[in-house]
């Protein structure tokens, strides 16, 4: 276990110091279009080449990549240009905010769709089985900005139980988060459980079920200790990239509620081409990536003790 967590630690690594040089190059390969985003469009070739001399811009492509890791790993990610100061006085509190929303949706969609999956699964072709099924296709072919616009039209315009974002606090206020937990976990919750209610209805069938239900074995044990550890197997693939999502996948979410997150951050910067804050929101989406196939591996390790990684 020891010696796979290691390799898994060295990928990781090596993926991410692969991708932060894909963003170099993608952002700070051409020293002209960087000077040219922060001088504005107007500014004469003269101003580009000083500003570019001025900065060190003018040297070698390589030497600017390590010197831009070396401060990425000591928590300089450079100047915004849209808000004119740091940009981690910037990313840490709106990687903050999408971290509670994400967690919060996180625990209730994931336990919502189990709890679904499972009675799904253990009852399969019951009408309870049916009304899941429907129900969790239903909400998971609604896209983000339609059940945004549905809810908010419900909740904060006819019942009026919620605030409109123009009414909220510029603090955080967690009745800033009950819509937009709701849209994810209608939107997400799905897929998890659709794959927890297969995956439940086929260890219903096995034979070592039948075995244990012959047995006289309470039905409750054959559910908890037997059945759903190994229906667990697949749908877990699912809830790790569910984590993903939920941090760079949210942008249509937070934009809808006026949510101040990482999602609606990295939305304005590419809309305003602030390359320090693109590369900095780039590099944690990856690093989250990897960090949820890391888990997602260690997990399966546990779930099923028949996999082994060489």
């Amino acid at each position: 276990m020891l010696q796979m967590v290691l390799r898994r630690i060295g990928m990781m690594i090596l993926i991410m110091l692969v991708v932060a040089l894909l963003l170099f190059l993608i952002n700070e390969g051409d020293p002209r279009l960087i000077a040219r985003s922060v001088l504005g469009p107007y500014a004469q070739a003269e101003q580009l080449d000083a500003w570019i001399a001025k900065n060190g811009y003018d040297r070698s492509l390589f030497i600017r990549y390590f010197e831009w890791i070396g401060r990425v790993l000591t928590g300089d990610l450079g100047q915004s240009i849209i808000y004119k100061r740091p940009v981690s006085e910037i990313f840490w509190s709106r990687l903050g905010n999408t971290g509670i929303l994400a967690g919060v949706t996180f625990v209730i969609m994931v336990i919502v769709a189990l709890v679904l999956g499972v009675l799904a699964g253990m009852r399969e072709g019951s009408l309870l089985d049916r009304t899941i099924s429907v129900f969790s296709i239903a909400t998971t072919s609604v896209p983000e900005y339609a059940s945004a616009v549905i809810l908010a039209g419900l909740f904060v315009f006819h019942l009026q139980w919620l605030p409109g974002t123009s009414s909220m606090t510029s603090g955080f206020d967690p009745v800033q988060l009950i819509l937009p937990v709701l849209v994810l976990t209608l939107y997400g919750f799905g897929y998890i459980a659709r794959m927890t209610r297969a995956s439940m209805a086929e260890v219903m069938t096995t034979h070592y079920i039948r075995t244990a239900i012959l047995k006289g074995l309470p039905y409750k044990r054959i559910i908890m200790k037997h059945a759903l550890r190994n229906a667990l197997i697949a749908p877990f693939t699912v809830i790790m990239l569910q984590i993903n999502w939920l941090l760079s996948g949210v942008v249509v979410t937070e934009f809808a509620f006026g949510y101040k997150g990482f999602g609606a951050l990295l939305l304005e910067a590419a809309l305003r081409r602030d390359i320090f804050v693109i590369e900095a929101c780039g590099i944690a989406a990856v690093f989250v990536a990897v960090l949820t196939q890391t888990v997602g591996d260690l997990g399966y390790t546990y779930l099923n003790p028949r996999i082994r990684f060489k």
